[in-house]
């Protein structure tokens, strides 16, 4: 932290490296220590509350604007606030993190019809309150439904209240692996996480849990929020609906209960656009071309 470890910088100089790539802003600010220290270039991944989160100084990353080669932009949105941050436009590229299809494919599993799932963090900005308000319409018209939401945080005592008072039908299930996880995609009729903008401005830049449910087929609905337009399709892989309108929200969730011929259209979608867009060989492939750019251009 104070970029003076010799201990440590021969240790990590004896590797050989040829670039530092560092993920978060904060992380970012610790490794241009290194980077300077060792000689190497320096690249950094934005993604989301490092650029979203309201800071009271403007000049937070200002050095590491100008130490860093290149800031990779997990979105559009991301970059648009990384610009309004203050980092180098000219330092800006947008490079999405891919998945991998070959994992998130659909297997034999039974779909339960009325299952709508959620996996998550219970913190402010996944919005898991606006699912639970959602549901709780839905399930006045689709008395079937049922939300099963994958995550823990600090969040879980007052939505577990709020999920009782609502009288919604849902199971809390926290944390799980990913082998379960993958395992709920397969059972799930709807993947809603409706992000939200958080009260310190946290935002969400580009979760690829969106890609792995539309990998495995299951249609999104969320809110027109963040980066959200980039990895989901409106009207076509999912359903996106103005930002804190829980209504609307429930207006898409029923909409993938109840029309199979729009749920069957919107998962093959949803499966071909991944694939095609964010298929994690290709994604890397083209992060191997850019570290090769970014070390040609430091003359190593």
């Amino acid at each position: 932290m104070t970029g003076i470890a010799p201990g440590f910088h021969r240790r990590v100089g004896a590797i050989g490296a040829e670039l530092i790539h560092a993920h978060f802003g904060p992380d970012g600010k610790t490794a241009a220590y290194l980077s300077n220290a060792l000689g190497l270039p320096l690249i950094v991944t934005l993604h989301g509350y490092d650029v979203t989160i309201r800071s009271e100084s403007p000049n937070t990353y200002a050095d590491l604007g100008k130490r860093a080669s290149l800031f990779l932009c997990v979105s559009n949105f991301i970059r648009d606030k990384a610009i309004q941050a203050g980092f180098p436009p000219e330092k800006l590229r947008v490079h999405y993190i891919g998945i991998n299809p070959r994992r998130f494919t659909p297997g034999d599993g039974q779909r339960q019809r009325n299952s709508v799932l959620f996996v998550g963090r219970l913190v402010e900005k996944k919005g898991c309150e606006y699912l639970l308000r959602a549901m709780a319409l839905v399930q006045k018209e689709h008395p079937g439904a049922k939300a099963t939401i994958i995550g823990d945080g600090p969040l879980r005592p007052q939505l577990e209240a709020l999920a009782g008072s609502l009288k919604v039908q849902c199971s809390f299930l926290g944390a799980q692996p990913h082998d379960i996880v993958r395992e709920w995609l397969e059972r799930a009729r709807v993947f809603c996480v409706p992000s939200v903008t958080a009260a310190n401005g946290d935002s969400e830049g580009l979760a690829m849990v969106f890609g792995e449910a539309q990998a495995m087929g299951v249609p999104v609905v969320t809110f027109n929020h963040g980066g959200m337009r980039e990895i989901v399709l409106d009207g076509d892989t999912g359903l996106l609906a103005p930002e804190f309108d829980y209504e609307k929200l429930a207006e898409g969730i029923l909409r993938y209960l109840k029309d199979d011929s729009l749920w069957q259209h919107s998962s093959s979608s949803a499966m071909n656009w991944i694939r095609k867009r964010f298929d994690i060989a290709v994604q890397t492939a083209e992060l191997e071309d850019i570290y090769s750019q970014v070390i040609s251009a430091a003359g190593r």
